[in-house]
C-alpha cells in the first residue's frame, strides 16, 4: 500500500482499532486521527492516535468535521459496533437524512450509505484489512489437533449452510454438531450465537464463519480474536472454522496458543 501521511480510524470495539493504529504507525503514517464512540471505542486508543475525538454513534456530522479539519482523505472502519448501538441510535440531522433514503436497514446497508457519504467529502473509505494483510488467515489448520473424519464433515456441511444464510443477509456465523444446525447469527451478533448454539449442543459443537459472497471488504469483514476464543471455550465448542484470505485473525500469536489450551482447533478453507 502506498504511504498515507494522514490515516482516519473509525474505530468500534474491542483490540482491532488498537491494532490497527500499530500497523499504519509502523507503515509509515505520520498522523493517525480516530473517531471514537462512547461506550464502544476502547479508551487506550488515544495514546496510539495523534487525535481522537470522541462521539455518540449516530454523530455521522461530527465524524465528518473531526476528519475534515484534520485533513483526512483516507479512513479505516476498525472494530465493530454493538447492535443495540446501530440500531438504538440517537441520530444527528445528517444521520435522520441518510436513514430515511435506507430501505432496508441493516449493518450492511448503513455501513455503505456512511461510505457514500463520506466519498462525497473527499473522504475514502479503504479495506478493513489496509496495514492488517498479515493478518489474514492462511488456509489449513491454524490452531489445535487435527480434525476428525466426522468434524471435517460438519465443518463441510457448515460452510454450505453458512454461505447460504450470509448470502441471504442473515447472518456470517452458524454453530454446527453431528450434521444438525444448532445456531445461525441474527441480530445479536457472533458471540450471542457462539453462546446459544453451545448450551443446545453440549460439548464439540462447530462454528463456522464466512464472509459474504459480495463482502464489501470496508467493512463487516469477518475477525476473530482472543475474545472469540474465549467466549468458543466457555461454551465448550471444539472447532472454529473460516474463510482463509478473508477473515482476519486478531493477535494470531496469543490467539494460537489460547485454542491450543483449550484444545480448540481452528482451520481456515
Amino acid at each position: 500500500m502506498q504511504t498515507l501521511d494522514i490515516l482516519g480510524i473509525i474505530a468500534g470495539n474491542g483490540v482491532y482499532p488498537r491494532l490497527l493504529a500499530d500497523a499504519a504507525r509502523r507503515a509509515g503514517v505520520k498522523k493517525i486521527v480516530a473517531a471514537a464512540f462512547s461506550d464502544e471505542t476502547d479508551d487506550r486508543l488515544a495514546s496510539m492516535v495523534d487525535e481522537i475525538h470522541w462521539m455518540r454513534v449516530g454523530q455521522l456530522g461530527k465524524l465528518m468535521a473531526c476528519f475534515r479539519d484534520n485533513g483526512v482523505a483516507n479512513a479505516i472502519m476498525a472494530g465493530q459496533i454493538a447492535p443495540k448501538n446501530l440500531f438504538d441510535l440517537r441520530p444527528d440531522w445528517k444521520t435522520l437524512l441518510l436513514l430515511a433514503r435506507l430501505k432496508r436497514r441493516n449493518a450492511e446497508s448503513i455501513f455503505a450509505a456512511i461510505g457514500d457519504e463520506l466519498a462525497r467529502a473527499g473522504i475514502r473509505l479503504l479495506p478493513a484489512t489496509s496495514f492488517l494483510e498479515d493478518c489474514l488467515a492462511p488456509a489449513g489448520l491454524i490452531a489445535g489437533r487435527k480434525l476428525t473424519h466426522r468434524e471435517e464433515d460438519d465443518v463441510t456441511f457448515g460452510f454450505e449452510i453458512a454461505r447460504e444464510v450470509s448470502r441471504l443477509d442473515i447472518g456470517q456465523t452458524i454453530i454446527v454438531k453431528n450434521g444438525t444446525v444448532l445456531a445461525v447469527e441474527g441480530f445479536e451478533g457472533t458471540n450471542e450465537t457462539i453462546k446459544r448454539g453451545g448450551t443446545l449442543g453440549g460439548k464439540n459443537a462447530i462454528m463456522v464463519k464466512v464472509a459474504k459472497p459480495d463482502q464489501d471488504m470496508r467493512f463487516d469483514v469477518p475477525v476473530i480474536g482472543v475474545a472469540t476464543v474465549d467466549v468458543a471455550t466457555d461454551a465448550h465448542l471444539r472447532v472454529i472454522a473460516i474463510e482463509a484470505g478473508r477473515t482476519l485473525l486478531l493477535e494470531k500469536e496469543t490467539l494460537v496458543e489460547a485454542a491450543a489450551k483449550a484444545n480448540l482447533s481452528i482451520v481456515a478453507r
